[in-house]
This record gives structure tokens, C-alpha cells and sequence, in this order.
């Protein structure tokens, strides 16, 4: 990285570093908590924890700052991230790319606080823009969808053998959605932003296509895995193009985003065209004229309107053709199962209440009116709905809790036992992959959970992502816990995971007896000690 890179990388840094200070008074003020300046992200961490308690509950700090339980989450997962990469700072030290997309990111998510809390007035401009830089912004957006387009087309240039693989994987409502949505004999033309994404980053797509194009690129370490990466870098280009395309003039900070985004997506693909190994060229989609560039845009509002916006998340994976309509069909049963209980219960509390009432008028003689009018109070007090057959859904909903993925993970990420609880009683799924920050941050009580209902847990192959993120773990410094183990032992101790982690165990150690220095020892114990756990319990 040459001098004026890493001078330039350093003022974005610091820049970023300043606006999260100034809002983070701003953000504590409002949970009551008064400072003078703000600090490092840490420190801010640890007010926002402080914060918590003094309220009560992360719901309580959403309320307050108006978000949801996903917004919070995100708000704390990004400010968490921030502060693994940047415990501590000192002005004019070196700053890595990574760190850079870690405060950009937050910024952004501060942007998205106060458009969401008007009492929250910082300012969160990184720098002056023009409209040179919103045309270039606009231009990153077209070459980034063309690209994605591009590398699909590379990977399937039979256009009618793509449209029968994405039946196959997708389903035939979908693509007949885009053959009617997009260009005669372009299937692609008709995909949203993220659908184009998700036929990239989806595990399957990606391991088959794209795999030897990404992982090798230096840009894409900001998580273990360069698919992650991607996936979290178009997820947030994806919202930047909603705006976009809903004609906002995007900000400094969106701006600043996009360009590093921009970079870490298409170089490595411009750095394949140069070599000759894809026919896609990034390079070229950024020519274009203002009346193309607008007619482009336009096009992309109109899909928008058609289908009420790109506004889900990126997946992680494509999913199953029937998937939802079976969990619909689910959803349908269990709500007419609660349905039956409620008219059950009501029914038994009816006829409880006659009996008590015919046994009383046997028993006790008749009454004066004023006896009588007491002994109705009472039974109007009785026979107030109780619900004694409430589902677990119900009682989440009663705590404001939506039953989605989202928020299940949001509780498993808290720890929020009662809510993680209530999903697993309610009979929602759950996959290994979401402990990894339970794991890091040693929340046992939810992890605990989550293991009595191992057979909620529907990931398929869960092992390599695991296996591959507790290895960088230890590596790092974090300790092999036996929660960590016990997820080991629970879901990796199969025959073919045992046998590719003593591959990976024989490749660290010849590559440890080749250089045998101190990472390349280090990593040959975490290999070992990986392989010692699962192989005890097989």
C-alpha cells in the first residue's frame, strides 16, 4: 500500500471515527446518560451496555431510539464489529481497508438511527459532494448490476439451459415472473438487484461458479469467509440503490461506502478479465452518457414499482422450491390448532362456571338484591377472558415480537433466553451458523437452549462454515470453550467431516515441518485440537 493510499485511508478513517464520537453523545443523551465527548468505539460499547441495564432491556434502548429488535441488533452487531477491529486508536496510525469498511458501514447505520429518531441531530456528512460524484455513484451502481449479470451469463451462456436450472432451483412461478418482468430472450433483465446477487453468494452458485474468482482477493477479508463478505457488501449496495432509484441524492457516507464497495467487488473480476479468464470488464460498464444512464435507472424504477420494491435481505441461500408454501401451510395448522385450544378453554371455563353456579343455588337460599348484585360483580370479575391455552407465538406477539427469523436471531445474538425460548417452544428452525457471536461472546444460557432442540436445527452441511470460523477464532486468540465442543460433538461428528478435518490436520502439519514458524505451528494446533474433538465423539 503505497504512502497516499494508506494517507487517504486514514482521513476517511478518522473523519468516520469523528462523526461516531459526535453521535454518540447524542445516542447516550437521549438513553440518559450525560458525557462530555464521546470516545473509541469501545467506549461507546460500553455505554450503551451501561445504558441497558439502567433501562432494563435492549427493547427498552430500541424504544427509545425507535427501532425494532432487527434495527437494534444490526445498530449493536456493526458497533460490536467496529470495536473488534478498532479496540483502541491513536490519530496518524495505520489503518487497513477492513477497518475503514467497518466504520463506514457503522456510519451508515448512524445515518439510519437518526432518520428514525428526529430528536437525534448529528451530522453524519463525511465530505462535500457534487454532482461529479452522484453521477460516478450512479455509474458504480449500473457497473455493479451488469457485472453481476456478466459473471451470470459466463457461467451459463446457454440462456434456455439457465432458465431450466433456475426452475429447477428456484421454481417455474419465479422465472416466469422475470421472462414477463424482463427483455424477450433475457431472463436476467427481469431479476431485482438481490436476485442477481443471491444466483452469485448462494453457497451452491458460488462454491460451482465464483469460488475461484473471489476467495483469493485481498478485499473480501472484512468476515472468515470471502462469500460472507460479498454477501454483506452487495446486501448494503443493495439498500444504497433502492435510494437511488427512488431519486434521493445519496450521501456522503453512501457514497464513500459504495466507492470502497465498489472496488473490493469489481477489482478482483477486473483483475480476471486482465488476465483472460472471464469476459466480463467492469471497466467498460462505467461509460455511459446522462440520458442512458437516466433511462437505466428509470427501467430499474419501474421493475421496482411492479414488484413493491427491493426491500428483503440477501439471503444466504436460494431457497427450495415449495419451501415457503410448505411453511405456510405450517403456519396455517398451527394457527388453526390454536384456534381449536382457545375455543376448547373458553368452553371448559363456560361450563366450569355453570356447574359452580347451579351447585351455589342449591346450596345457599335465596338471596337479597343486594347479595344478588354483589355475587354478579363477582362473576363478571370470574368470567374475564383468560387465555390459559396461549401459544407461544401469541405470547411473543403479546411482548411485541414479531415470529420471523429476524427476530430469533436477534434474541439468540442478546441472549434473551425467554424469547429464544418462546421461538423454540413455537417450533421455528434454527441453524448453526447463527450462534457465531453467542459463541464469541460465551452466551450459554442461549446456546444451551438451542441444543436441547437440536433437532429444530435444519442447516444441511453446517460443519465446514463452523469448523472454519472457530479455526480463525483460535487463532485470533479466542479460547476453545466447551460450549464450542459440545457444538462439535453435537453436529460435526460424521464420518466425511472427520475425515476432510484430518486432511485439513495432515496439510497444516506438512506445511508447519515446511516453514516451521510460529503461525504455521499455531495453526497446526488448532487443526489438531479440532480434529482430537470431533474424532473423540464419532
Amino acid at each position: 500500500m503505497t504512502y497516499s493510499t494508506q494517507q487517504s485511508l486514514r482521513e476517511e478513517f478518522e473523519t468516520a471515527l469523528g462523526i461516531i464520537s459526535q453521535a454518540s453523545v447524542a445516542i447516550l443523551a437521549l438513553l440518559d446518560i450525560r458525557v462530555a465527548e464521546g470516545k473509541d468505539p469501545q467506549w461507546f460499547s460500553q455505554q450503551l451496555e451501561q445504558a441497558r441495564q439502567n433501562l432494563g432491556s435492549w427493547a427498552v434502548v430500541g424504544r427509545k431510539l425507535n427501532l425494532d429488535d432487527v434495527e437494534m441488533s444490526r445498530f449493536s452487531l456493526r458497533l460490536r464489529h467496529l470495536q473488534q477491529l478498532v479496540p483502541r486508536y491513536e490519530s496518524g496510525q495505520a489503518i487497513s481497508q477492513n477497518q475503514l469498511f467497518a466504520a463506514l458501514r457503522f456510519v451508515a447505520c448512524l445515518e439510519r438511527l437518526r432518520d428514525n429518531q428526529p430528536k437525534l441531530e448529528y451530522s453524519t456528512v463525511l465530505a462535500a459532494d457534487n454532482d461529479a460524484q452522484q453521477r460516478q455513484a450512479l455509474q458504480q451502481l449500473r457497473a455493479l448490476e451488469l457485472t453481476l449479470k456478466g459473471l451470470i451469463a459466463n457461467a451459463w451462456p446457454d440462456q434456455q439451459q439457465l432458465i431450466n436450472h433456475l426452475k429447477q432451483r428456484i421454481g417455474g412461478d419465479k422465472v416466469r415472473r422475470w421472462l414477463k418482468l424482463g427483455k424477450q430472450g433475457d431472463v436476467l433483465s427481469g431479476m431485482l438487484f438481490s436476485e442477481l446477487a443471491l444466483l452469485v453468494i448462494d453457497k451452491k452458485e458460488y462454491a460451482q461458479h465464483y469460488e475461484r474468482l473471489f476467495n483469493a482477493a485481498d478485499s473480501l477479508t472484512l468476515f472468515v469467509e470471502p462469500r460472507k463478505t460479498l454477501q454483506t457488501f452487495l446486501d448494503d449496495v443493495r439498500v444504497i440503490r433502492n435510494a437511488a432509484v427512488q431519486q434521493q441524492p445519496l450521501t456522503s457516507a453512501q457514497m464513500a461506502m459504495l466507492d470502497a464497495f465498489y472496488s473490493a467487488i469489481a477489482g478482483p473480476v477486473q483483475e480476471a478479465y486482465a488476465k483472460g479468464r472471464v469476459s466480463v470488464n467492469p471497466q467498460a460498464f462505467m461509460s455511459m452518457d446522462t440520458a442512458k444512464l437516466d433511462a437505466f435507472f428509470e427501467e430499474a424504477a419501474q421493475k421496482n414499482r411492479a414488484v413493491s420494491g427491493d426491500i428483503f435481505d440477501l439471503r444466504d441461500t436460494i431457497e427450495r422450491p415449495g419451501a415457503q408454501r410448505q411453511g405456510a401451510e405450517r403456519d396455517t395448522q398451527q394457527l388453526l390448532v390454536s384456534v381449536l385450544w382457545g375455543v376448547t378453554g373458553v368452553a371448559f371455563i363456560a361450563v366450569a362456571l355453570g356447574a359452580l353456579y347451579l351447585a351455589s343455588d342449591r346450596v345457599n337460599p335465596p338471596q337479597t338484591a343486594q347479595s344478588v348484585n354483589h355475587a354478579s360483580s363477582q362473576a363478571v370479575e370470574i368470567s374475564q377472558p383468560v387465555n390459559i391455552n396461549e401459544t407461544p407465538r401469541e405470547k411473543l406477539s403479546r411482548k411485541g415480537i414479531r415470529w420471523d427469523v429476524n427476530h430469533f436471531r436477534a434474541a439468540i445474538d442478546r441472549n434473551e433466553t425467554d424469547v429464544v425460548q418462546l421461538f423454540l417452544d413455537g417450533g421455528m428452525s434454527w441453524q448453526v451458523a447463527w450462534t457465531e457471536q453467542a459463541l464469541a461472546a460465551k452466551q450459554d444460557d442461549s446456546l444451551n437452549l438451542l441444543l436441547r432442540h437440536r433437532a429444530q436445527m435444519d442447516e444441511i452441511k453446517p460443519c465446514r462454515r463452523m469448523i472454519a470460523t472457530l479455526s480463525h477464532a483460535l487463532a485470533q486468540g479466542e479460547t476453545f470453550t466447551s460450549m464450542r465442543k459440545q457444538f462439535l460433538k453435537s453436529f460435526c461428528v460424521t464420518p466425511g467431516v472427520v475425515k476432510r478435518q484430518q486432511h485439513a490436520l495432515d496439510q497444516a502439519e506438512l506445511r508447519a515441518q515446511a516453514n516451521p514458524d510460529a503461525n504455521t505451528k499455531k495453526w497446526a494446533a488448532i487443526q489438531r485440537s479440532i480434529y482430537q474433538e470431533i474424532s473423540s465423539g464419532a
